[in-house]
């Protein structure tokens, strides 16, 4: 059996930047200043070969272009205690020097180049995505059930703080942004308005309804599909602007009490909520061809509801004798 890697704890850096390259710099100076009080009183073994003199300002020299290069053999280390010193702390410090600037330059030059192009180029082909906000347990297995349903990977744009969910939606494919969903700056850097649909499952109700007022604030006609896990907060989700307010709880509870009532409606009810049944649910405007007609006509599929001007109407019901232009029919259909 493989061994798995250990688990590493993690928490973001406290240190703004100035202070991060700060602790670097002085880390090099405390090198320095290490290797220099010990070339100074090692001086006699060193040899000058202008000279013959080692003063403290050839230690100086002599240390820095001893870390920073090879040296250029003006002066040299003769004493084998001084080649010693050169040989084991020296060449490791010019090596931990070296790839200390190096990192540095990646961290707060490159890296972040590269991050703000990568990120420009991904902004400029965000149009027609779908936002998460959110990629815990719910968003996740929204996005694998959007993905079973056809949608390409490419089209989500996770929003988390999380690094560990970050990860596990990139690896789906997903571009990510770490970062806090509820800032009016980040749902602009994810083109909000440009969106599809939006997905809010921030695990916190409270995170939630307000990631919703922000981004409703910001795109007025964006679909956004809200998670809440409190009854009481089904509400202050839609007040806020959720098109769709979704409580896995009370759901939770509805599969349960069909359970108690027949064995096989529950198995039914997932079937149509999954893209993996035999059959699903769809919706659809109503095709011109088919205005006037009653909805048990449609050839599509099932139809068991209509909504007409934002009202629900189910087959059974007058209105649904006669189809009209805008209505929106939601089927049953066998399941690709």
């Amino acid at each position: 059996m493989a061994l798995q890697p250990p688990a590493t704890l993690k928490r973001k850096s406290s240190l703004p930047v100035w202070a991060s390259i700060g602790w670097r710099v002085l880390a090099v100076v405390a090198l320095l200043a290490l290797a220099v009080g010990v070339h100074w009183i090692e001086r006699d073994g060193l040899k000058d070969t202008a000279d013959g003199h080692v003063s403290f300002l050839d230690i100086l020299y002599f240390t820095s272009i001893s870390v920073t290069t090879t040296g250029y053999g003006d002066i040299v280390p003769v004493s084998n205690s001084a080649r010693m010193f050169d040989a084991f702390i020296v060449t490791p410090i010019r090596v931990f020097v070296v790839l200390l600037f190096i990192g540095t330059a990646y961290n707060f030059v490159l890296k972040r180049t590269w991050d703000k192009w990568r990120m420009a180029a991904i902004q400029r082909n965000l149009t027609g995505h779908i936002v998460i906000a959110g990629y815990g347990s719910t968003g996740s297995e929204a996005v694998d059930e959007l993905i079973a349903r056809g949608e390409k990977p490419a089209n989500f744009v996770v929003i988390d703080t999380n690094e560990d969910n970050l990860a596990r939606a990139k690896a789906c494919g997903c571009a990510v942004l770490q970062a806090d969903a509820t800032r009016d700056a980040i749902l602009e850097d994810v083109r909000i308005r440009q969106a599809a649909a939006m997905i809010v499952a921030a695990g916190r109700d409270d995170t939630s309804i307000l990631i919703t007022l922000t981004a409703r604030h910001l795109a007025p006609e964006l679909p956004i599909s809200t998670i809440v896990r409190n009854e009481d907060n089904e509400l202050p989700a839609r007040a806020a602007g959720a098109t769709t307010v979704v409580n896995p709880v009370s759901f939770a509870g509805l599969l349960l009490a069909s359970s108690c009532t027949g064995n096989h409606l529950t198995d039914y009810l997932m079937d149509l909520a999954s893209i993996h049944g035999r059959v699903a649910l769809a919706e659809r405007k109503v095709m011109p061809a088919e205005v006037g007609k009653p909805l048990a006509g449609i050839a599509t599929g099932l139809g068991v509801r209509i909504y007409r001007g934002g009202q629900p109407y189910s087959f059974a019901e007058p209105q649904a004798q006669a189809l009209a232009a805008g209505d929106i029919i939601i089927e049953i259909v066998t399941a690709s």
